[in-house]
């Protein structure tokens, strides 16, 4: 019995079945979540509402730097057993990992912008060290 969960055939249905619940609730939960850090959050005292932007770029960074771990933590073990639900997620992960470090990279520039006045800061000494 435990031999015949781990054929290809019988994980591929399984997950063919619970996908498009699973891509639905997560898509909801996002819209949920961006709803409510951009316009439920309270408003901070000196920045307005600017002070909502982390509440979603910093989730988005971690995400996407989770999603690329997970997409190569499967794409090798596919690699090593050769099992075609490792190889599902790895096509999909990329298209996750790509979205969410282009929207980290866009929310980081909006809130760039009215802290330090440019978008982008590209040398790091500007930001990181004072002069004397």
């Amino acid at each position: 019995m435990s031999l015949s969960l781990l054929q290809p055939s019988f994980l591929m249905s399984k997950t063919r079945s619970y996908a498009k619940i699973f891509i639905g609730s997560r898509l909801f939960l996002t819209a949920m979540a961006i709803h409510l850090s951009l316009r439920v959050a309270p408003l901070d005292l000196q920045q307005g509402g600017n002070s909502r932007i982390p509440y979603v770029h910093v989730p988005v960074a971690r995400m996407s730097i989770l999603v690329y771990i997970a997409t190569a933590i499967n794409t090798f073990l596919f690699l090593l057993t050769k099992h075609p639900l490792f190889l599902r997620s790895f096509g999909t992960g990329t298209e996750m990992g790509a979205f969410s470090t282009l929207f980290t990279l866009v929310t980081g520039g909006f809130r760039g912008r009215p802290m330090w006045g440019t978008f982008w800061v590209w040398d790091a000494r500007l930001t990181s060290v004072k002069p004397i």
